[in-house]
């Protein structure tokens, strides 16, 4: 098994970005600009490694390979992007990497592209890029190619030595589990789980029972032996199950208007491990979002606009405004289930304003972006 936390340390170590590996500050794959350079960067990769696999490590300072991480992000849909706007896609991944030094909920990001042996080529036009664009890497860079250029296998070697270097062993097994129990989770309730006596699944989190059932907020859940990080929510709640073959989580998710809070199912992942030293991970989305009264969801989405552009022009917010402006992320991301398009954009607009003004709102705002990214996926 290969220590991702490894993996990302030998590619940082010893590789300028080339033909199989690419580094990046952050992506944002929500806009079109950046989903359509990430899409760039992912066709070139396949089409330059046919053979092996290619690597984007994300949450690196370009001058001087520094560490800083990005936030959590646990998009397993991004296959789904990929194949909305490639042909012959490539099978890719995205794992959230922990390193010690990084502030909670700060990962590293891994983007894994495995191509499937035929040119992979833009299906349609995004951004300022047409469909039936093909690229390839040159050194560190992106470019477009012919469609009918030869693919060309020059990186097995290199790739697999990169991989040997990382692969795990017993004594950082064992750190990392002392480690997630001992140090970083010392105050909440922490377990762990070996499946088929070679994969360990450690969790943590505050629990409590409801009516014989027990739940977990401020969730954190690692594959230990590849250092990846599965899950992790400073908000929603999730239940736990196991047997000997597999791992379940199910998400909640609290939304309503006011005073009405209700807590709402909105994805179950579920990790199969097998004998043969190989797991699955799938996750299947069960959310149905609440529905309310149109007119009602126009007045809360007014309130909301004028509550982003008193904080623009620095108006300060009475008590009223301020316990509002506390529900703004979950009433913005309700407007949007409600078919309100506009609500998206409008959380986008209030990602800085909200930084600056509250951290808490800022990662509600965070949490319900990410929902609403799930659901748009699906």
């Amino acid at each position: 098994m290969i220590n991702k936390r490894l993996l990302v340390k030998n590619l940082l170590a010893h590789n300028d970005e080339n033909s199989f590996y690419d580094k990046k500050r952050f992506i944002t794959i929500g806009e079109k600009e950046g989903k359509a350079k990430f899409l760039k960067h992912v066709c070139a990769l396949a089409n330059s490694n046919p053979k092996n696999n290619s690597f984007i490590v994300i949450g690196v300072e370009d001058e001087d390979n520094k560490i800083v991480g990005v936030d959590f992000f646990d998009d397993s849909k991004i296959q789904n992007l990929v194949n909305a706007y490639l042909d012959n896609p490539p099978i890719i991944s995205y794992e959230n990497i922990p390193f010690p030094h990084l502030p909670e909920g700060k990962v590293v990001g891994l983007v894994t592209i495995k191509s499937n042996g035929k040119v992979c080529a833009l299906r349609k036009n995004i951004w300022k890029y047409y469909g039936g664009a093909v690229f390839f890497r040159e050194g560190s860079i992106s470019l477009p190619k012919a469609f009918d250029i030869e693919l060309k296998d020059i990186n097995s070697e290199a790739v697999a030595t990169i991989e040997q270097h990382a692969r795990n062993n017993i004594e950082l097994t064992l750190d990392a589990v002392i480690n997630f129990i001992n140090n970083r989770h010392a105050d909440l309730t922490s377990d762990y789980k070996v499946f088929k006596e070679q994969f360990i699944v450690c969790w943590a989190g505050n629990k409590k029972k409801v009516n014989d059932k027990t739940y977990f907020s401020r969730v954190d859940i690692e594959l230990i032996n590849e250092q990846v990080k599965l899950f992790y929510s400073a908000l929603d709640e999730i239940t736990i199950a196991y047997d000997d073959d597999s791992f379940t989580t199910l998400e909640f998710v609290q939304l309503g208007l006011g005073s009405e809070q209700k807590y709402y199912p909105l994805e179950e992942m579920v990790i199969t491990f097998s004998d043969n030293g190989k797991y699955t991970i799938n996750s299947q989305l069960v959310f149905e979002p609440p529905q309310y009264d149109k007119k009602t969801l126009y007045h809360v989405l007014n309130t909301n606009n004028s509550l982003i552009q008193k904080l623009e022009k620095n108006i300060g917010l009475n008590k009223a405004e301020n316990t509002d402006l506390a529900h703004l992320p979950a009433t913005y991301l309700i407007c949007y289930l409600n078919g309100f398009e506009e609500a998206k954009e409008q959380m986008e607009q209030a990602r800085p304003l909200l930084q600056r003004y509250d951290s808490a709102i800022y990662q509600s705002l965070k949490e319900s972006l990410r929902i609403l990214r799930k659901v748009r996926y699906n």
